[in-house]
């Protein structure tokens, strides 16, 4: 990891020391994806069978995944892990349903009364990787908030692996939080298949759910056409940073900063103090701890791409957090909760040294599917209110037309539209008359 006085650095050094690892758009990327897409659009199920074979090694009999793979996913399941998800997806739940949207009714002027009904997205698609490796977590990050916002239709496509199945971990996760269908597609094919629908799967409204650059890169490309979906948010890779004093456990810091690291190549992991002992002690942990992980030469590449950020105190290296807009926050110092009010821009935060952000990745609570690459400045995690829609209601009665009718006439002339004008003053001329 590089280490950086900040101090020492001028504008263009700082703007340089915090720069996420370059994602890929390259022609090659673009027309690839570009390609697939358009052939899941032209030729359907069809596409979808040759692509699997092409990049998956698997030739599918059927798309969906039916009932006696769920039984059979289930069955090889420990009992452990079947109580791991069920106890994980109960706590996720309990935090999402406190904290769902709700309607409003508001009486804004006599006779006027605004309010905000909620509906939810109709047909959603989620989409659970499973290129390093299986995340079930992911399913249930996804279908909990799905079900809770009363989705009619939830699909779910995830990759088929080597034995033809899909992982049975994801399998079961899809089953205990309500996913109605599961399909064996993965990569940019089953983001096309969701985004315009093919005789198997339906066409989704919106799609939701991580992935590599493939994946990505077929999210904005179908989020770009009016025939397209709608997504969940801009993804990159996976980040974290922390913010640590003179106090914290370096063991604690440098397995915070592995957990990221060994996600992938290009993930990217910053520690910010003010401690020069700190950090020198981290380093060196890090290597340490790194050593001994089945993942290491993934977090090694991912290293040399993260900083250990030296500043002058700990209201600097909240500048320099909001700055970078972390995915996720970690704040392991001694009094943690001192520096939430000043934490502006985060994707989930981690306070004081017992909680390691993997509790947010699988139990917590709190949602995984959160804004990288800076878009924590304007985007928020997935919740319930990504998977519904907002509908505001007003009715005014003809006491309510009197009272703002004349406020609304005068904007409109203001602004020169005037047939928004006569709806007013036609409906107030009409009272007139009438009394």
């Amino acid at each position: 990891m590089k280490r950086i006085d900040w101090n020492g650095l001028d504008e263009a050094g700082r703007a340089a020391a915090l720069a996420r690892p370059a994602q890929s758009r390259a022609t090659e990327l673009r027309d690839g994806v570009e390609a697939i897409v358009a052939d899941v659009r032209r030729r359907g199920d069809g596409a979808l069978r040759e692509l699997t074979q092409r990049y998956d090694g698997i030739i599918l009999d059927t798309l969906q995944v039916g009932d006696e793979e769920f039984a059979a996913a289930e069955a090889r399941l420990t009992c452990e892990l079947k109580t791991a998800i069920r106890d994980a997806t109960d706590r996720i739940e309990r935090f999402h349903r406190a904290s769902a949207p709700v309607a409003v009714s508001v009486e804004t002027a006599p006779g006027v009364r605004v309010e905000r009904v909620l509906r939810p997205i109709r047909r959603v698609g989620l989409y659970v990787p499973a290129g390093g490796a299986p995340l079930p977590s992911t399913a249930i990050m996804l279908g909990v908030p799905a079900a809770i916002a009363g989705c009619r239709d939830v699909v779910l496509c995830t990759p088929v692996q080597a034995d033809g199945r899909c992982d049975d971990a994801v399998l079961y996760a899809a089953k205990v939080t309500g996913v109605h269908r599961v399909f064996k597609l993965g990569g940019a094919q089953a983001i096309a298949a969701m985004a315009y629908g093919t005789d198997t799967v339906p066409r989704c409204d919106k799609l939701f759910g991580p992935g590599n650059a493939w994946v990505t890169e077929a999210k904005l490309q179908v989020a770009g056409d009016p025939a397209g979906a709608a997504i969940d948010m801009p993804a990159g890779p996976s980040e974290v940073l922390v913010i640590a004093d003179e106090e914290a456990d370096a063991r604690f810091v440098a397995a915070d900063l592995l957990s990221q690291a060994e996600h992938g190549p290009d993930s990217q992991v910053l520690l910010v103090s003010p401690s020069h002992a700190l950090l020198e002690r981290v380093g060196d942990e890090v290597e340490r701890q790194r050593r001994a992980l089945p993942r290491a030469d993934i977090a090694a590449a991912a290293l040399g791409e993260s900083r250990l950020v030296h500043v002058r105190d700990l209201d600097q290296a909240l500048d320099v957090s909001n700055r970078y807009a972390p995915e996720h926050l970690i704040v392991q110092t001694h009094d943690p909760r001192a520096l939430l009010e000043g934490i502006e821009s985060a994707g989930s935060v981690f306070l004081g040294p017992w909680t390691p952000e993997s509790l947010g990745d699988y139990c917590s609570g709190s949602n995984h599917v959160l804004p990288t690459y800076g878009y924590a400045r304007s985007y928020s995690g997935v919740s319930v209110a990504s998977f519904q829609k907002q509908v505001t209601v007003q009715e005014a009665s003809a006491e309510g037309l009197r009272h703002i009718g004349p406020c609304a006439a005068t904007l409109a002339a203001a602004e020169q539209l005037d047939a928004h004008r006569r709806a007013v003053t036609l409906r107030l001329a009409a009272m007139d008359a009438i009394a």
